[in-house]
């Protein structure tokens, strides 16, 4: 069983950045690929940023493409979102999850297994 607890939403005005972290308990961290979803109210959760185990791949959604940078630090069991240039339609709870494989798309949330409650991400215009 792997455990997310995000961090780090807030109220941001647009043009700012925001820097989202997600704590996961897991013992081999370094094996699950992490991925980072957002949900606006009345929209579907929709996919921003995946990272492989190793760090080294990484996908990113349309909307986040530019702006957004996936990390993570498998010594300290963390993943972070790294965003830049928010906008009022970035506004949404955002959520880690974590699985250890996907079958056929890193974009959609049926594929990852542990998610966290989640961290409110609030773009002021």
């Amino acid at each position: 069983q792997v455990q997310l607890v995000e961090s780090g939403g807030g109220l941001v005005q647009a043009g700012g950045s925001l820097r989202l972290s997600c704590a996961a308990s897991a013992r081999t961290f370094s094996t699950y690929i992490m991925g980072w979803f957002r949900q606006a109210p009345g929209k579907e959760r929709e996919f921003a940023a995946a990272i492989s185990g190793s760090g080294l791949l990484k996908y990113y959604g349309a909307s986040a493409k530019g702006r957004f940078t996936i990390s993570r630090d498998n010594a300290e069991n963390m993943v972070y979102l790294q965003m830049n240039t928010l906008g009022p339609e970035d506004t949404a709870l955002y959520y880690c999850a974590a699985t250890t494989s996907i079958v056929n798309n890193y974009a959609v949330p049926a594929e990852y297994d542990y998610w966290g409650q989640g961290t409110q991400v609030t773009v002021s215009s």
